[in-house]
């Protein structure tokens, strides 16, 4: 028994060491790769006709702003589809407000649908409304920058394979501590991971469901998106996959972003994060057999973070009995200090590489230590919750909730 405990404590301190490491060495070599092998940008006369679907629920505070940030785009050949999925504020009226207020620069369709059916559906709608061979995805709180869809339109184009690329979401509501803690995990894990994904098994986990380019062709192949599932963009990057698809990550494409600015809501987003990766693990268990070994690695690594997320729990109540009945409790300091160095070398790099596209100060860094048991508290009781409510409710489908994003 004793042997069990030692191995499981190595486990639940080391696995967070060990994706540190594998974090860092891909995202420093994806970025010498990027450097030494930069991809060209379209030109203007050779950008492909897109089509930007811009699916909203009760986003009356947000639409605006972000129909502001498409028509500064530099990207010269598009056209903008809002998708209003049955709110119950004025969403629908103000997107036919934007439509008249923009109609002589851009052009804006409008999609008003009677049943709120959830995100998915309301992507197939507009994607059948859509006149371009190429079609971006964003969410209405996403502002992209100027040069935003032309990085991603270059990075798709220059691979016919690719039938998606993802971009950079950055933080942009940092008013209280919740806020700044995830402008680090989107700059110092969430990028970190996406590159090293990318970089060492040519593929990575999920798209960006807030900023995300399609192929026509591909998504027609896989048949659009799934309205059956909780995550929509986890979905379709896996069913891209088991059509022969490949997806990519271009970090210059930049997408500003809300994020959660009360705990309840950050632990609901990432139930339904987590409860997304169970859904891949269900749909694509042949994947383990039949995917290329890039594919499974990133499978495995699926089963290993959900795995942590239980033997850290049991961890956690061993040491609670330890601690009340004992009165004794021995950590392993060595790798505590290991575990906090990793992770502000980590930090460092994603502060660096992103410094002026997120507009960072370098304050930010003094919140390392309460970020690293911020992320693995909140992995773990997102783990933990998604893991129950799917075997509760494994057929469960949503609809859209007005989202906690800080306004």
């Amino acid at each position: 028994m004793i042997w069990f405990t030692n191995l499981s404590t190595a486990f639940v301190v080391g696995y967070p060491i060990f994706v540190s490491i594998i974090w860092i060495s891909g995202c420093l070599f994806s970025a010498m790769l990027r450097r030494h092998h930069p991809r060209p940008m379209l030109s203007a006369h050779q950008e492909p006709f897109v089509s930007i679907l811009v699916p909203a629920h009760n986003e009356t505070d947000t639409l605006r702003e972000a129909v502001q940030s498409l028509a500064g785009l530099d990207y010269q050949r598009y056209e903008i589809i809002l998708i209003d999925d049955c709110s119950d504020d004025r969403t629908l009226a103000l997107m036919y407000d934007l439509q008249v207020e923009w109609q002589s620069s851009l052009t804006i369709k409008v999609v008003g649908l009677p049943v709120n059916q959830g995100k998915a559906n309301a992507l197939n709608q507009g994607l059948a409304v859509a006149t371009g061979a190429y079609l971006i995805a964003i969410d209405a709180d996403s502002l992209l920058a100027p040069d935003a869809v032309t990085h991603l339109m270059s990075t798709l184009v220059s691979n016919p394979r690719y039938g998606a690329v993802t971009g950079k979401p950055v933080v942009r509501n940092r008013s209280n501590l919740l806020g700044r803690l995830q402008l680090l995990e989107y700059v110092g894990v969430i990028d970190l991971i996406k590159q090293a994904q990318a970089y060492l098994t040519g593929n990575i986990t999920t798209v960006s469901g807030v900023i995300v380019a399609f192929r026509r062709t591909a998504l027609t192949e896989v048949g659009g998106w799934n309205p059956a599932v909780m995550t929509e963009d986890i979905d379709i990057t896996w069913r891209l996959y088991r059509h022969g698809w490949r997806v990519a990550y271009d970090p210059r494409a930049i997408c500003w972003i809300l994020v959660p600015e009360r705990l309840i809501g950050l632990i609901k987003q990432r139930q339904r994060w987590s409860r997304g990766g169970l859904e891949v693990l269900v749909t694509n268990w042949r994947g383990f057999y039949q995917n290329p070994l890039g594919q499974r690695f990133l499978l495995l690594e699926t089963v290993v973070s959900n795995l942590w997320a239980v033997m850290t729990a049991f961890s956690i109540l061993a040491y609670t009995i330890k601690l009340l009945f004992l009165h004794g409790l021995a950590l392993d300091g060595n790798l505590l200090i290991v575990l906090l160095t990793l992770s502000g070398i980590q930090f460092v790099i994603g502060f660096w590489s992103s410094q002026t596209t997120a507009q960072l100060a370098g304050s930010e860094l003094l919140l390392v230590p309460v970020y690293v048991l911020y992320y693995w508290m909140v992995n773990l009781i997102s783990c933990l919750s998604a893991i129950g409510s799917y075997i509760i409710d494994p057929q469960r489908r949503g609809t859209w909730r007005s989202p906690d994003r800080g306004i």
